[in-house]
């Protein structure tokens, strides 16, 4: 029997490979709208981050979001993302 292969993908915190189920991802979606989509299906670009606060506050204090998603984000929408992910826990 072959051994199926677990998608691996970075974190832009903690800079870690890690199979993709325990990560979420940001989006942007093709109007420019940045989400955080839970079910890593969403269509646009997207980035990784831990389910932990910290590895989100050092991605952003790096502006790692905005290079990993090629757009510019307001501090608005990082607080609505911060929020989604510690409802999230």
């Amino acid at each position: 029997m072959k051994v199926k292969k677990i998608p691996q993908r970075m974190c832009l915190g903690c800079m870690q490979m890690k199979p993709k189920k325990e990560l979420i991802r940001v989006v942007r979606n093709k109007e420019g709208e940045v989400n955080l989509d839970l079910t890593g299906k969403a269509p646009g670009r997207g980035a990784y981050i831990c389910r932990n606060v910290e590895c989100f506050e050092k991605a952003y204090k790096a502006k790692k979001f905005e290079r990993a998603l090629e757009v510019t984000i307001s501090p608005e929408v990082y607080e609505k993302l911060k929020e989604e992910l510690e409802s999230g826990q």
